[in-house]
C-alpha cells in the first residue's frame, strides 16, 4: 500500500509553462492519471498547444475559484467556480482566462490515462 499527502504549494512549479501548473502525480509517483494545479492569470492558458485533443486522455477542469473559459471549435464555455468541464477523446479545446476577467483562476486538471498524446488542432 501506498499513500502520500502532497501540498501543491511546496512543489516547483514546471517550467516553460504558459500558466502556473504544479505537477500533483509526479510528486506522487502516479501512474494511471495525470493530476495538477493550474493558476491561470487573465490572458493566460493551460495548454502548450492552444486548441487541441488527444487521442486517449480524458481530460477535466475542476475550477477551485475565478472563472475558466474553454474555447471548442463550436463554442466557448464559461465554467465557473465549482463547475467540471470535460472532454473527451478527440474533442479540441482551449482552456484559458478571459483577458478582461477580474482575477486569476485556480483549478485542478486531471487526465487519464496520463499520456502524452495531444495534437494541435487546426480546424477542419
Amino acid at each position: 500500500m501506498g499513500y502520500h499527502v502532497v501540498d501543491p504549494d511546496d512543489l516547483e512549479p514546471e517550467p516553460d509553462r504558459p500558466s502556473e501548473m504544479r505537477y500533483v502525480s509526479k510528486a506522487a509517483g502516479m501512474e494511471r492519471m495525470g493530476v495538477r494545479t493550474y493558476t491561470v492569470r487573465p490572458g493566460e492558458e493551460i495548454p502548450l498547444s492552444g486548441m487541441h485533443y488527444h487521442d486517449e486522455q480524458e481530460e477535466v477542469f475542476f475550477v477551485r475559484s475565478g472563472t475558466l473559459s474553454v474555447e471548442t471549435p463550436d463554442e466557448l464555455y464559461t465554467v465557473e467556480s465549482g463547475q467540471f468541464f470535460v472532454a473527451e477523446p478527440g474533442s479540441p479545446h482551449r482552456a484559458h482566462v478571459a483577458d478582461d476577467a477580474g482575477e486569476p483562476a485556480s483549478v485542478l486538471g486531471l487526465g487519464a490515462p496520463p499520456v502524452s498524446d495531444g495534437h494541435s488542432y487546426e480546424g477542419e
